[in-house]
């Protein structure tokens, strides 16, 4: 986990999507996905940066090192908090910083997706998306050799995409029965780092 991460903001956008629906979501964002390439350095990391989703409404997003160290515990955490629906953004299982991180995200998606269905709030709830991932890149770039910068459209693209789905997706969704309250405030915006042990990526 990096240390200032829980520093970072996520704006709303009040311009943008003016008829979307004002619900509380849950994001949980890895942060090696969709930034630039980096070299470990003796100073340690960089600050995270942190891809711009353009939500229209204030959402609770949270950092992890790896979605593969994510816990069912962490995601129905968050629908019993309120929301209405929970995103999970990896990095393209092939570009995983932690191999079978990506992997094992999608693994427990599936998993969480049976709960949420079996205790009647609807699997559709969950969402799993992919973003450009940076080991390789970052391996590349550790080797001394240049690392070519990914296509800012292509990505804007792509996030562009997972917001239009989360938005078009909780048009269709019913009120969360566990609580009705929002999770989330008008005009407050959240980040926060999900404390997870180091060892949530073995099996």
């Amino acid at each position: 986990m990096y240390a200032d991460a829980a520093t970072l903001s996520v704006p709303s956008r009040d311009a943008a999507e003016p008829a979307s629906p004002q619900r509380a979501i849950t994001v949980f964002l890895c942060a090696n996905c969709a930034r630039p390439a980096r070299a470990a350095t003796s100073a340690g990391f960089p600050r995270p940066t942190v891809p711009d989703f353009g939500w229209p409404w204030p959402v609770r997003q949270a950092l992890v090192s790896c979605t593969g160290r994510l816990q069912p515990e962490h995601v129905l955490k968050a629908f019993e908090s309120g929301a209405e629906a929970v995103c999970m953004v990896a990095c393209q299982e092939d570009d995983c910083h932690y191999l079978e991180g990506s992997k094992r995200c999608a693994r427990r998606a599936a998993f969480i997706r049976s709960i949420l269905n079996e205790i009647g709030l609807g699997g559709e709830r969950l969402m799993l998306f992919h973003l450009p991932g940076t080991a390789a890149e970052d391996m590349t770039l550790a080797n001394g050799r240049t690392v070519k910068a990914p296509a800012a459209a292509a990505l804007d693209a792509q996030v562009s995409a997972i917001r239009g789905q989360v938005i078009e997706t909780l048009r269709a969704l019913p009120p969360n029965p566990l609580h009705q309250a929002p999770a989330t405030l008008a005009g407050e915006d959240f980040l926060q780092e999900v404390e997870i042990s180091n060892d949530d990526n073995e099996e």
